[in-house]
């Protein structure tokens, strides 16, 4: 079996490809373990300063591979097939399906998923508050370095909550993107719920889950979905990624974890916050380096943090 998600690293940018390009990179089970590997690998290693993902051939993700789970016994699905089938999202049923046209196959799949056993879906893993469907979405949103999701042809779905986990989005004009949950009568539970509506507003993120209707990556980016519009997302991405990984990694690491907490607690404790990450920062030797580089007019070369 091919590699489900490949990671190659240069100059502290992960280059995260989700690797299944013949079923339009659906997510069966091999693909959620994967993905959940990548972040775990990303997250231990200090040298990543950025990531980025992106999906090999014709398109991001097209969300559940119906098919797959429709054939997979319960155990060989494992909690992807529990808190996928259900879940991930009846999404577009790529495999078979990669249009997310509705056929009899993937509302059958959809059906079937819906009729698991709904205990799992409850069940977290070891040490963290996400299911494994949950945590192939929320993961990238709670690692410590900026994710760039560089988004091309169909993202669906499971694909979309994906995209929705990474802190921007680069996307192609004719990207298509679409919670697709609803179209199965299911909802969107890969943490969709709680990212979208910080990008969209309250009553966007309702009209796009209620009504499943396909957005386009121009449409995205007038919504808020989108960060920015790119004809190449990928190699846009990247150059966004040499850029942010050109800068103190402490201090992009510390603004991400301040952004992400805004609207969390209360403005004295994030006030507070601020103050404290700005006072380690002060006088370090990462910050004295940015410095020096900026004076001098060369390139900062800066330590990764540690952990």
């Amino acid at each position: 079996m091919a590699e489900r998600v490949t990671i190659d690293v240069d100059r502290g940018v992960a280059d995260v490809r989700l690797n299944r390009p013949d079923k339009l990179n659906a997510l069966d089970g091999a693909m959620f373990a994967a993905i959940a590997e990548a972040i775990e690998a990303i997250e231990a290693d200090p040298a990543i300063r950025v990531a980025v993902v992106s999906g090999e051939g014709r398109g991001f993700c097209a969300g559940l591979d119906i098919a797959a789970f429709l054939g997979a016994s319960a155990g060989a699905a494992g909690a992807a097939g529990a808190a996928g089938a259900a879940g991930a999202a009846g999404a577009a049923g790529a495999a078979g399906n990669p249009a997310g046209d509705g056929s009899d196959a993937a509302a059958t799949g959809a059906r079937s998923g819906a009729r698991s056993d709904l205990r799992d879906l409850g069940d977290r893993l070891p040490g963290r508050a996400t299911n494994l469907a949950q945590q192939v979405a929320w993961g990238w949103h709670t690692l410590p370095q900026p994710v760039i999701a560089a988004v091309h042809g169909p993202c669906f779905g499971g694909g979309l909550q994906i995209a929705l986990g990474a802190d921007l989005r680069v996307v192609a004009p004719d990207a298509r993107l679409s919670v697709m949950e609803i179209r199965w009568g299911l909802l969107p539970d890969m943490a969709g719920p709680q990212l979208l509506p910080r990008l969209v507003g309250l009553d966007v993120a309702k009209e796009l889950c209620f009504t499943g209707r396909e957005v386009s990556g121009a449409e995205a980016a007038r919504l808020g979905l989108a960060t920015r519009v790119a004809d190449d997302p990928r190699a846009e991405a990247l150059a966004l990624a040499a850029t942010i990984a050109g800068r103190n990694p402490e201090a992009v690491r510390g603004m991400k974890a301040l952004l992400d907490a805004t609207g969390t607690r209360p403005a004295a404790e994030g006030l507070l916050e601020e103050s404290r990450r700005m006072a380690a920062l002060i006088g370090s030797p990462n910050q004295l380096e940015a410095v020096a580089a900026e004076l001098e007019r060369r390139a900062p070369v800066f330590t990764d943090p540690e952990g």
